[in-house]
């Protein structure tokens, strides 16, 4: 689903009920044209497509994607966003699972709903990683799936459960600590 933020007028340019059609295919910058774009499908079998000198892997952050996404003609996922599988699959700051008695009650409330069938929240936090990795590989395999193990900002980590009570504000989070951490990836094979 296309999409452009920071237009800065379009609610007051753009009329409730017409049609337009807005184009994100031309690098950062969206354009909206008034009407129904004029599209013409081509059909192109994936068998005929040509063999690239490059790899063509996926990026994924979210399992419940992956198995939508493993038929593609793509040689593994050159990508997971760890931090989006943490996002969108457990949605707990890590930090909070293990210090319980440092975040808010409504928030250890929240965790502990979560995690009631597991036997402690950091126990949760490990399973529901475990199995949101092991969603995207399971549906990959037997080809290769490199895993980075985290790169969210303070601001996307303060959104999580317990959050705001490890996360700085920072004046700009894409530079801050997070360009100062450092980041490991590891590929792991699941073929043995």
């Amino acid at each position: 689903m296309p999409c452009i933020v920071g237009t800065k007028d379009a609610t007051d340019t753009l009329e409730t009920g017409k049609t337009y059609t807005i184009d994100c295919s031309r690098g950062s910058e969206g354009q909206v044209y008034e009407g129904d774009a004029k599209i013409e499908k081509i059909h192109v079998s994936l068998n005929e497509l040509p063999e690239t000198k490059t790899e063509v892997k996926l990026i994924l952050g979210d399992p419940d994607s992956a198995l939508s996404h493993a038929n593609l003609p793509v040689k593994g996922v050159g990508l997971v966003r760890q931090e989006f599988v943490v996002a969108s699959h457990i949605g707990v700051h890590p930090k909070a699972v293990l210090n319980m008695d440092k975040i808010s009650e409504e928030d250890r409330k929240e965790i502990m709903r979560r995690s009631i069938n597991d036997p402690s929240p950091a126990d949760f936090f490990v399973r529901k990683l475990a199995e949101g990795v092991g969603s995207i590989a399971a549906a990959f395999f037997p080809k290769p799936v490199t895993v980075r193990l985290g790169d969210f900002k303070s601001n996307e980590y303060c959104q999580l459960v317990g959050g705001r009570n490890f996360e700085p504000i920072e004046e700009n989070p894409m530079i801050g600590l997070r360009g100062g951490k450092l980041h490991f990836d590891y590929t792991m094979d699941f073929t043995k």
